[in-house]
């Protein structure tokens, strides 16, 4: 969802320079989103129903200008496995201090709250890039 709705909210601010992808640290590889990750993003005017998840790889941390994550351990571990990753990995809720948990396996009411943030630190960091 964060991916999608990133680079929707960049395109409407006329920043369509950006180049947005999406990666996971615990991936289930070729895996389609949650069907609730789905309906919602197709709710917020994006279709996400033929990504596929991939593992995030140090070529691409190396090659990336920011990353966004979703919780402060996130942060942690791609720094930790990649040094270059020091000074431009941060938390899509760092401006309002917060982490995004994670809603896999559970109901929608839990990828609703997900998404509500997700939101937010979009609009947060599209105001500051």
């Amino acid at each position: 969802m964060a991916e999608a709705l990133l680079r929707k909210e960049l395109a409407a601010a006329g920043k369509q320079d950006c180049t947005v992808s999406s990666a996971g640290l615990g991936a289930l590889v070729g895996h389609p989103p949650d069907p609730h990750s789905c309906s919602l993003a197709l709710e917020s005017g994006v279709d996400i129903s033929g990504y596929r998840a991939c593992q995030l790889t140090k070529e691409m941390i190396r090659k990336a200008d920011l990353i966004l994550v979703m919780e402060s351990a996130h942060k942690s571990a791609i720094e930790e496995s990649e040094p270059s990753a020091k000074g431009k990995v941060f938390r899509l809720g760092e401006w309002g201090g917060f982490d995004i948990p994670d809603p896999y396996k559970r109901e929608r009411p839990a990828f609703v709250h997900a998404l509500d943030l997700i939101m937010q630190g979009i609009c947060s960091w599209v105001a500051k890039l």
